[in-house]
């Protein structure tokens, strides 16, 4: 179970980001419009987790690979579990946006 979780929160995850951005994938902030305004990652789109059920339309591909990010991972751990759940397959929560900034430098 705590397996489990830790995997869900992207925590003591070994995914090489880096790789994952140098091979196509599209990085998904769900933080608020304000959040983002104040800091982002470069090309990151913003869709903020309460109106991405409504905006998967703008990821048209599901084989796609998507890195989720927010302010410290709790809210990109959610966006990860709603896009699996519409069938996006490779998914990725990466974190706090932050941090996720510095692993993929």
């Amino acid at each position: 179970m705590l397996k489990s979780l830790l995997k869900l929160l992207g925590i003591g995850n070994k995914t090489d980001f880096r790789q994952l951005i140098q091979n196509g994938a599209v990085i998904i902030d769900v933080r608020s419009r304000g959040e983002f305004t104040s800091g982002h990652i470069k090309d990151a789109v913003n869709i903020p987790l309460d109106q991405l059920r409504s905006n998967t339309s703008r990821l048209k591909d599901k084989q796609q690979t998507i890195i989720t990010c927010c302010a410290s991972g709790m809210r990109s751990a959610s966006a990860k579990s709603m896009l699996k759940s519409l069938g996006y397959e490779h998914v990725y929560n990466g974190g706090g946006w932050y941090s996720l900034q510095r692993k993929i430098m």
